[in-house]
């Protein structure tokens, strides 16, 4: 009998001849999309995205109108109507942290007031638990290396233990969507000790504080000594609050609305935004910003030398170093063409903590990328919209100065983003009782069958 991995995980001789196959009679004509006026991506190439859906939740401005047209302006983020920078600077004022306050805002669609909120960071707290037993019958089982892959497993198999796992009544998915917001950060931090276990390394499972914020506890559990400074918790606290939603259009929103609207449950939902989530297209793009930046400083000797730095960008377009892609990860998006307003922030903010860590060198490559790139990427390809440093550009450095695994970056990225699904899952659920179903234009000529034997 022929090796099980063999015959499962290998790409064989004969999988390779299918695939080509796969890819003969997949292929279509790029000019058909533009004949056929099929918006690739759901967007124009102007970056204009196809209106699919209504939502009161939060608002991605790039754009104003002056003498009657549409010309971009710098980004703005809205929560709920609320400008993200206002609410920043909110919490920031009042020094707490943000998490739980923002949290409350999008769900429930307006500030709270100090009992609500003191309310709400109780029943958070008091829902950071998992069932009996959860952590040894199924994290501490077969865990994956992809933390989103095990998490998601996680979240599949809270279904098992939900009485009413398939009650999609407002106050039920709205129970389940908190319990999953709290727990989230311990499925997260408990299967990457897990896996660690696994390959030798010792376990240690902490127990949640009730008296810390989301983004301390993560801190806490994280590490073996279970110590943070004021400021990394800040910036942590920081991230969470801007990467927590981002307009109903977003892939793995946008899969959250697809998902709900089929009458699904929440385990499955959230499991289906996971999933988009997890490509390094959406929420795994601080992860390759991390990984070019590695690449760079290996190749590029003097990483204050200006033409040294250019010349590596050209060969990333040319797609002559890092994965050949022909991307420089971290720059640009789908909307802002002027300045993404998260960056902005998040960049007030890196600063401080690289000169914490002794990271100045570092952060000066960063900022000389940021000013760069879109010199480069405009000399070397046609743009139909600017580019600009995106939030994903600087989280990975964040990331990497408060000591997190790289096999967390997008996991920290789903602990924020958690929120605004939730939000949107219980959006769909009270507004909206229609299956998303677009269209597709069918290529293929019709043909008559053929007999086996004739063939």
């Amino acid at each position: 009998m022929r090796d099980v991995d063999d015959i499962l995980f290998n790409n064989t001789p004969a999988i390779q001849q299918l695939a080509r196959k796969c890819e003969e009679n997949n292929a279509i004509d790029r000019d058909l999309y533009e004949k056929y006026e099929v918006k690739r991506g759901l967007r124009d190439l102007n970056g204009k995205g196809v209106l699919a859906g209504l939502t009161n939740i939060s608002d991605v401005c790039a754009k104003k109108i002056v003498d009657g047209e549409e010309v971009p302006c710098a980004g703005n983020l809205y929560y709920r109507g609320y400008n993200i920078k206002d609410l920043v600077k909110g919490f920031l004022d009042a020094k707490h942290s943000g998490f739980e306050e923002i949290a409350y805002l999008l769900l429930f669609g307006e500030l709270p007031n100090v009992t609500e909120l003191k309310d709400f960071q109780q029943m958070l707290a008091q829902r950071r638990m998992l069932p009996p037993n959860f952590v040894r019958d199924v994290i501490m089982k077969a865990p994956s290396r992809d933390m989103m892959n095990n998490i998601s497993r996680c979240i599949l198999q809270l279904y098992s233990y939900d009485v009413k796992a398939d009650d999609t009544d407002i106050p039920n998915v709205l129970r389940q969507c908190l319990n999953l917001i709290a727990q989230f950060p311990m499925l997260m931090v408990y299967g990457y000790h897990a896996y660690n276990y696994r390959r030798g390394q010792d376990l240690y499972i902490y127990a949640p504080d009730p008296s810390l914020s989301t983004a301390e506890n993560i801190l806490m559990m994280l590490r073996e000594n279970r110590q943070y400074t004021a400021l990394e918790a800040e910036i942590l606290d920081m991230a969470l609050v801007l990467h927590m939603d981002h307009g109903g259009g977003n892939n793995s929103t946008f899969t959250t609305h697809v998902v709900t609207s089929s009458g699904t449950d929440t385990y499955s939902t959230i499991s289906a935004a996971m999933a988009s989530l997890k490509g390094p297209k959406h929420g795994g793009a601080n992860i390759k910003v991390t990984q070019m930046f590695e690449d760079m400083k290996f190749c590029v000797k003097d990483w204050t030398d200006d033409d040294e730095v250019r010349g590596y960008l050209e060969a990333l377009l040319n797609k002559e170093v890092f994965d050949r892609k022909g991307l420089i990860y971290g720059m640009g998006h789908a909307i802002y063409s002027v300045s993404d307003p998260r960056a902005e922030i998040f960049k007030k903010f890196v600063k401080e903590l690289a000169i914490e860590k002794g990271c100045e060198k570092e952060y000066a490559l960063y900022e000389k990328v940021e000013k760069m790139a879109p010199e480069v990427i405009a000399q070397k390809r046609k743009m139909y919209k600017g580019v600009n440093a995106n939030v994903d550009f600087y989280s990975g450095l964040v990331y990497s100065m408060l000591d997190l695994p790289p096999a967390l970056y997008t996991p920290i990225f789903a602990a924020a983003r958690i929120v605004g699904w939730s939000a949107h899952r219980l959006e769909e659920l009270k507004n909206v009782d229609k299956i998303i179903r677009p269209a597709y234009k069918p290529l293929a000529p019709y043909r008559d069958y053929i007999k086996l034997d004739d063939r």
